[in-house]
């Protein structure tokens, strides 16, 4: 081959290799929860997935821990302006944005995984209903187990709510503010990235927090007991996208996407092995030093679980519009 035909060569792989990488889309995907979650960890697997089933086309970047200054109760005002092209969206974040969206399901409303894998397809559908008026395309979702939500304190022991009473709790949702307060107790939100300094410095005593997940945030190092108070009725994660970021992908790229997506799905919703998790959690936070107490009185989950009922009907009146609607959807699923 002549000079001349070698340098044509080169130059027309040199062009194809641009083109190529100036045809691949490349999108951010913010996830607020820290990358030590197993939900990140499907992140890293769902990302992966589309880059495969795209054969490259489209690669997904997914960004743990709120590393972008991304607030997960703001979702609905970055994502649908094109601040990233994907995001985690979590219902209970958003009662000042999305009031009829966070009424749908609140803590303390289902008791059981049974309960929750029966009203689990209609919540996807409203969700897709209502993040549709916000420009966020459900491109699909991520199961959370039916956890157990226990009180975690620093310095003094808390399994009544006599006793949370005199304390500072931390929540992360309106709904249990407007439950806790029925009860007495003093809450207040505390973002997830920053209860660890809360605690520490005693801006809260207590924290209402899944042990499943306690480690991840590093609880163990800021809290010396916890007592179980109340089963966490875990609506699903939206794995949303921005609708105008989605029109702009091919047919294969959002293929990709749905595929991938659809097992995330797969792979979360499964809750028979929710008791083991919780026992095996709480034994590792024991040999870290958190004393594990008796749970709190089953009059005072009872007592909780009726505050909550009265919150979620509360929120559904207050938001008004299709929150009523959702609620009653719900509630005719679980024959109430």
């Amino acid at each position: 081959m002549s000079a001349t035909l070698r340098h044509l060569f080169a130059a027309a792989l040199g062009l194809g290799v641009v083109l190529d990488s100036a045809s691949a889309e490349e999108w951010k995907f913010n996830n607020g929860l820290p990358e030590g979650r197993n939900e990140s960890q499907e992140l890293d697997m769902f990302a992966a997935d589309v880059g495969e089933l795209s054969n490259g086309s489209l690669t997904i970047n997914v960004f743990h821990g709120g590393s972008l200054n991304l607030q997960n109760n703001d979702v609905v005002r970055w994502l649908p302006q094109g601040a990233v092209e994907m995001g985690l969206v979590w219902a209970n974040y958003l009662g000042r944005d999305a009031p009829a969206l966070n009424a749908v399901l609140v803590q303390g409303s289902v008791g059981s995984s049974e309960e929750l894998i029966k009203v689990l397809p209609e919540i996807q559908n409203i969700y897709a209903e209502e993040l549709a008026e916000w420009g966020i395309v459900p491109t699909g979702f991520m199961a959370l187990p039916l956890l157990q939500a226990s009180i975690f304190c620093r310095e003094e022991p808390v399994r009544t709510l006599e006793d949370l009473r005199t304390k500072k709790l931390r929540v992360w949702s309106n709904d249990q503010v407007e439950t806790f307060t029925k009860l007495g107790v003093s809450a207040q939100i505390v973002g997830q990235n920053d209860l660890y300094v809360a605690l520490q410095t005693g801006v809260v005593d207590c924290a209402v927090y899944p042990a499943l997940f306690a480690h991840t945030i590093s609880l163990q190092e800021v809290t010396d007991y916890a007592s179980y108070l109340y089963p966490i009725a875990g609506v699903p994660y939206v794995l949303g996208a921005d609708q105008e970021a989605w029109d702009g992908l091919t047919d294969e790229e959002r293929a990709a996407v749905t595929t991938a997506a659809a097992r995330v799905w797969e792979r979360t919703n499964e809750y028979s092995k929710a008791e083991e998790n919780e026992q095996a959690a709480r034994s590792a936070l024991a040999e870290q030093g958190v004393e594990y107490l008796e749970d709190f009185s089953e009059d005072d989950r009872n007592a909780f679980l009726e505050a909550a009922s009265a919150t979620w009907k509360e929120m559904a009146d207050e938001a008004g519009g299709k929150a009523l609607e959702y609620r009653q959807r719900i509630l005719g699923i679980l024959g109430r």
